[in-house]
């Protein structure tokens, strides 16, 4: 199957990347991507210093430059499609995330730092109260940069179920090989067998590494992820009819 070719974790220049919103789309237009999304921290946590969206007003400015590009690529009928996306950092406080994080209107949110059952508790505690909310656009769901170290060793099954319920995908990132090493073939075929939705991001943050795509993709064949990497794929596709048909 020819897959794709997607770089889902970018960072723009409205947080710590070097490149702006426009840069990013152009280049990924030359690049012939079929998707990317722009995925910029959120944060209030001891890396709070780093340039961050931390208010309704950024926000706001940023997901309407998105949107702006979203257009324009629908206009052209280019084969990209530009997602709406977020890195928050599981550090930030939960107030701070429900405060400021108005979760329909972005595509695809990114958790960053899952390390532990606490973690998880506190994921599940956000979806719970967005869904709550009645609120007609849950975006994708992935794990920023996971390490697989933090549960190698613990009830891989348990996790597996956290993320199987809630549709959260691995995110094979080309910025940390090291994740997705042999020596974590266990968790893999754990992936495999619940068939966990897998995507590749490469953590961009300037178009040097935008097209880090390969050796991702090279490792989901690998692990024989084809299939979990096919449902992610289908995610994809949804939010892509959206973009040319938005919800009313």
């Amino acid at each position: 199957m020819l897959f794709p070719k997607i770089n889902l974790h970018i960072h723009s220049n409205y947080s710590d990347g070097k490149q702006s919103i426009k840069r990013i789309v152009e280049k990924a237009i030359k690049l012939e991507f079929n998707y990317i999304a722009i995925t910029d921290h959120f944060t209030n946590s001891w890396k709070a210093w780093v340039s961050t969206l931390k208010n309704l007003d950024v926000i706001s400015t940023y997901l309407e430059e998105i949107s702006s590009y979203q257009e324009y690529l629908s206009v052209l009928n280019s084969q990209l499609t530009l997602l709406k996306g977020l890195e928050v950092d599981l550090d930030s406080s939960e107030g701070f995330i429900k405060k400021y994080l108005q979760i329909d209107k972005f595509d695809l949110i990114l958790f960053e730092y899952l390390q532990s059952p606490e973690s998880i508790a506190f994921i599940e505690n956000l979806i719970n109260y967005w869904k709550l909310s009645e609120l007609d656009n849950i975006p994708i769901l992935g794990l920023a940069h996971f390490d697989p170290s933090y549960f190698i060793m613990g009830n891989l099954d348990n996790l597996m179920i956290f993320l199987k319920k809630y549709n959260i995908y691995f995110e094979f990132n080309s910025s940390y090989p090291s994740f997705y090493s042999t020596r974590y073939k266990q968790f893999f075929d754990k992936l495999k067998e619940y068939e966990i939705p897998v995507a590749i991001g490469c953590d961009s943050h300037s178009l040097a590494n935008l097209n880090d795509s390969d050796e991702p993709l090279e490792m989901i064949k690998y692990y024989n992820l084809e299939r979990n990497f096919e449902i992610l794929i289908k995610f994809l596709e949804i939010k892509r009819r959206q973009s040319f048909f938005p919800l009313k």
